[in-house]
This record gives structure tokens, sequence and C-alpha cells, in this order.
């Protein structure tokens, strides 16, 4: 079979555009269903579990499926697979948008999750296949890392907009048109390109991956309920851990794995894919207290409360581009470690906040610096993961690079999560108890910094800054953690990442899938 040829440079630039596109509608959903919530919990007679799984349904099923996704690119044709996805994504945010029920709606989620799972490996896949020279193709990674950073500030922003003038399904509804622009685009500009080898579909193997992710991000995601040391989360780990071990000794038995896992043992693979995993354990555990801070301690609703995260967008926007160029003059050792030590950076100074403290000053000089260091590493550390890859092992090496920003991301907001609660819950009763509340109303004050405030607005003046000061001291824990996981991060990237490509880039063209 002949290879089409290579995309133009400006066809190739559309096609990142393409690409960006996608990977948006799939980053943007983990953030902007957080803002309807509330709305949802009202109207659906939600609990709060049944609220949780709203979200983590969807984070449980991308993550599971993503290397499946991967997989299912490389053998059967990115693009294909890139269509089908965002078909499946319009179609179950529909189902999503109509559900009448917290169960047809957690439904909904994990169906979108799966979809979205085929979606982001074939975005960065096609986007290596497409870019094939090397300098290009750092542009191109950055730009796309710079999409997945700024989806953070443009989910809370988006859902807090469409939730001013719509009910709670919009936040679904407004994938439909998005996608059909993206498959409308995809199918005028993509080249489809795929592995020319014909293997063997890797049954076992899919099933291991899917059972090990999945248990370990199920376990936890379940972790912070069900208590750390608790037979389900213990068993859980180890289950999660048999799985995985399993997946690996498969895979090094078969001549044609569905992943190559000695890739591992080329550093720009495990200490890029590690340095991503720790920046996103330490974003998404900040995400989570730093949304609550806004609504809870400074006031503001839904809305605004996004809007407090432009600076994130902005300063992530500009700085992931410059990292590239940043990593051409010195190295992509140097930058990835200087992004972790910024971010950890950020952290330390959002541990000092205060219920004084100004947004226009420590409050955004934090979120600066965190966006400055996640610009500096995404990129980087992404193009290091993919430079260590052949074309035909593009989908399942992208793959791995999103799992472990799933994964990262899961664990960070379980662990600094659970570190505010350890400091928030005895603070709060302590507080309240102090205040005058009775012992069963201030221990139900520990549940959330929500539950906290309403026992305090039946107390006198001053219980509610007391809740709002146990808050931020479980913040200021959280933050450290957070910090803490950063700079470790960077040590260890010093120490083991290759500063530079050891090998010219090969000169890899786009494979026709047939």
């Amino acid at each position: 079979m002949t290879a089409p040829p290579a995309p133009t440079a400006t066809r190739r630039w559309w096609v990142l555009l393409v690409l960006c596109l996608s990977v948006l509608l799939v980053s943007v959903d983990n953030t902007i269903v957080n803002v309807a919530l509330p709305t949802i919990g009202r109207e659906l007679s939600a609990s709060t579990s049944d609220l949780q799984w709203v979200v983590d349904g969807y984070t449980l099923a991308f993550a599971a499926l993503l290397l499946l996704g991967g997989a299912l690119g490389d053998r059967f044709g990115r693009r294909r697979v890139l269509e089908l996805g965002l078909v499946a994504f319009a179609a179950t945010s529909l189902l999503a948008a109509l559900a009448d029920t917290t169960g047809e709606l957690v439904a909904g989620r994990a169906a979108m999750g799966v979809s979205a799972a085929a979606i982001y490996p074939a975005t960065l896949a096609l986007l290596v296949t497409t870019f094939t020279d090397r300098r290009e193709r750092a542009t191109a990674i950055g730009i796309w890392s710079a999409v997945t950073g700024l989806s953070v500030a443009i989910g809370p922003v988006t859902g807090g907009l469409l939730l001013e003038h719509f009910s709670w399904g919009s936040v679904f509804l407004v994938n439909l048109p998005l996608a059909a622009v993206a498959v409308v685009a995809g199918r005028l500009l993509l080249t489809e390109s795929a592995d020319p080898r014909r293997r063997r579909f890797d049954l076992v193997g899919a099933a291991a991956s899917i059972a090990g992710i999945g248990l370990l991000v199920w376990t936890t995601i379940e972790a912070p309920g069900r208590g750390w040391g608790s037979t389900a989360t213990v068993g859980g780990y180890l289950a999660a851990a048999v799985a995985l071990a399993f997946f690996v000794v498969w895979e090094l038995r078969r001549a044609d794995p569905m992943l190559d896992v000695r890739l591992f043992g080329d550093r720009r693979v495990s200490v890029g894919s590690g340095a991503i995993a720790l920046a996103f354990f330490s974003l998404f555990g900040f995400i989570f207290l730093i949304t609550q801070y806004f609504q809870t301690v400074r006031g503001y609703d839904t809305l605004t409360a996004g809007l407090a995260t432009l600076p994130f967008a902005l300063v992530i926007g500009a700085v992931s581009p410059l990292a590239i160029l940043a990593m051409r003059a010195v190295g992509t050792k140097l930058v990835v470690a200087a992004g972790l030590l910024t971010m950890a950076a950020g952290f330390a100074l959002a541990a000092g906040t205060s219920l004084e403290s100004a947004y226009w000053g420590r409050i955004v000089l934090a979120m600066v610096l965190m966006a400055a260091g996640l610009g500096l590493v995404t990129g980087p550390a992404t193009e290091a993961v993919m430079g260590a890859l052949r074309s035909e092992e593009a989908g399942a090496g992208s793959a791995v690079n999103d799992t472990v920003r799933e994964v990262g991301g899961t664990l960070g907001v379980a662990v600094v999560g659970s570190v505010m609660s350890t400091v928030y819950g005895p603070a709060v009763v302590d507080a309240l108890t102090a205040a005058g509340a009775p012992a069963p109303a201030a221990g139900s004050a520990a549940d959330s910094v929500f539950a906290g405030l309403a026992v305090a607005a039946q107390l006198p003046d001053g219980a509610t800054a007391a809740v709002q000061q146990s808050f931020l001291d479980g913040v200021t824990a959280g933050s450290w953690v957070a910090a803490a996981a950063s700079a470790a991060g960077a040590l260890v990237v010093l120490a083991l990442l290759p500063a530079q490509h050891r090998a010219p880039e090969p000169a890899a063209e786009p494979v026709a899938a047939g």
C-alpha cells in the first residue's frame, strides 16, 4: 500500500487546529460539569455520592480505556478511530443532557468517557505522524499541550456562562456542534495513518490494562471515603498491582504486544511520563482546593469563580510555546525541572494564604507560577516521550502520555483532598463546638466546608470565619503536599532525564490504513 504524501506546511497547521479542537472537547469535559453539580443535585435529587460519580464515572472510563483507544488507532487507523470517537462523544453527550435520573446521567457520563478514550490518544498520534520534522513537531506539541492546560479555566468559565442562561443539560449539549465541526474538518484535512504491520489484536493485554488501570483509578477515587488503610482500599491497590504486573509480563512475552513496555527502559519515556504525572497530581489536587476556596472563602458565584481562574489560562497559553524554544536552547532536562520547581514555588506561595489575602496579590501570583510551571513541563516532557517512539507506535505511546495525566490527576485530587480533610475536619469540629454548636451539628460540618458554613450560619458572628479558617488550614497542608510532589519531581528530572534527544529523528511518513 502506498503512503499518501505528507500534508503541506500550511495544511499541517490547519490539521493541528482540528486536533486541538478535538482534544479541547475531551479536556474541558473534565472540568465543565463541576459548575453544574449544585443544579444537578437540586433538580435530580442527587446525593453527594451520586454527584461524585457524575464526575468520576467519566474519569474512570476515560483513564481505564486510554491504552486500548491508542492501540485501536494504531491498528485500525487513527483518523477513523478519532472520527468514531467524536461521533460517539456527541451522541453520549446528548444522552447525558436528556437524563432524567442520576443513574442515567452517570451512565451517560461513563459512555462519554469511553468515547473520550478513543479521541484523546488519536489527536497526539495524528500530530506526531503529521509533523515529521522534529522542530515543527515540538512546536505543535507545545500548542497541543497549551490547549489541554487551557481547559482548566475554559471549563468553569464556559459552564458558568451557560448556566446563567440555560439548564444544566447545556453543559453537555454544547459538545454537539463542536464535535460536528471537528468531524467535518477532520474528514477534509486529516490524513489516515496506522501501524503498517498486520498484527493479531492483543485481547488479553487489553483486558489486563483495563482491569489494572481501572482498579487503580477506582480505588483512588473511593479511598478518601473508605479510608486509605481500609480492606477495600488495600485490596483494590493489590489487585491493581497484580493486574498491571500481569500486563507487563504478558506484553514482554508477546512478539506483537499492544504496548511495548520495553519503551519504559528509555528514560525519556519513563522520566518524561513521571514528570507529567507529578505535574498533574499537584495541579489537579490544588484545583480541587482553589475552586472551593473561591466560593466558600471569597464568596464568588459560579461564574465569578470560573473567571477568577482566567490568569491561569492566559499564562499557560503564553508560556507553552515559549517552553519549546527554551527546550531547544538549553535542553529538555533543565526546562522540565525548572517548570516543576516553578510549580512548587506557586504551591508554597498558596500555602501562606490567609482570610485577608488579596486576589490581585498572593492568589494571582500563585496561579501565575503554577501555570508558568505547567507550561514549561507539559510540552517538553510530552516531546521527550513521543520523541522516543517510532511512528507506528504513536497511538499506544500517546495513550501512555494521556494515561499518566489522568491517573496523576486522579491521585492528586484524592491525596491532596484527603490531606485537606484530615486537617479541616478536627479543626472545624473544635471551632464550631467552641462557638456553641451541638455535637451532632459540629460533627456533620466535618463532611465538607459547605456543610460547615451551613452549620455556622445558625451560630453567632465569628463562626463563619472559624469555618473558613479551618478550611484554609487544610488548604495550607494540601498545598505543601503539592509543592513537595513537584519539588521531588524536579530532583528526579535533574538526576535522570536526558538533556537532549540522543538520536536524530527518523523521517517517518504517514501510512494509509486499509
